[in-house]
């Protein structure tokens, strides 16, 4: 067998995770409407959105708040002990601590009722994520994981439940365990959640625009096109109250 360029290999790895992506997108088409509905309604009674994640999981979180096209009324959750950039074997230590969650939300003063949480995690094993969803649903939330049963049926039980288990909507990134995904055989590089996570989200807020009407969406715009900034006013005055992050 010739061997094969390094172009060939990055581009067998680029079908491959294409592929996967269709796939998720196939999946979940049913399951991005009822989300979607969710937030939507959430929207329309003046409600939040919470996001949340730990460790890389706080990707998806960092792209569904501030974002140019994104959602304004979006919350973000965050402890710093949960980042990697912070300390990576501590953030690891963190998400499996009984309790942050209960913290975290009480210091967001989260009242759950008409307000929507979603959790960004991959496996949804560790006590974090699922003590998010189980308070937040306790409360009265509708609660919509970005998640892997694959990746939490290959993973080491750490909580008494799964976070897909605490929820109402299941966005599935059918990421395999360990989250690697190259070599396709033996994969042990190239982790495919953080884009499922994007695509999952981006798709959430699509299928909301198509069933919003133009005033029942707040979306961000870019500060770096014109008028961006005095477009967003708005938005701020609205939610800077509620959201401390955007000040």
């Amino acid at each position: 067998m010739p061997h094969r360029t390094d172009a060939e290999t990055t581009l067998d790895h680029t079908e491959h995770t294409l592929r996967h992506l269709r796939e998720v997108a196939r999946l979940n088409a049913e399951r991005i409407t009822t989300a979607a509905t969710r937030v939507l309604d959430c929207v329309r009674a003046d409600g939040l959105v919470h996001t949340a994640g730990a460790g890389h999981s706080l990707a998806g979180v960092l792209e569904s708040f501030y974002r140019a096209g994104g959602l304004a009324a979006v919350r973000p959750l965050y402890h710093p002990d949960l980042l990697p950039l912070h300390g990576a074997t501590s953030s690891t230590a963190a998400e499996r601590t009984p309790g942050l969650a209960e913290q975290v939300l009480a210091e967001a003063d989260f009242r759950g009722g008409t307000d929507v949480l979603v959790v960004f995690s991959n496996s949804g094993i560790n006590p974090y994520p699922v003590e998010l969803a189980a308070t937040a649903r306790a409360a009265g939330s509708t609660v919509i994981a970005v998640t892997s049963p694959t990746a939490a049926a290959a993973a080491p039980p750490r909580a008494a439940s799964t976070l897909a288990a605490q929820a109402d909507v299941v966005l599935d990134t059918l990421v395999p365990g360990g989250d690697a995904s190259h070599p396709p055989a033996e994969p042990v590089t190239a982790p495919l959640s953080s884009l499922a996570n994007v695509l999952l989200w981006n798709q959430l807020l699509v299928r909301a625009h198509e069933l919003a009407d133009a005033a029942d969406l707040p979306l961000w715009r870019s500060s770096n096109v014109p008028d961006g900034d005095e477009a967003n006013r708005a938005h701020l005055g609205r939610y800077q109250p509620r959201i401390p992050a955007l000040g």
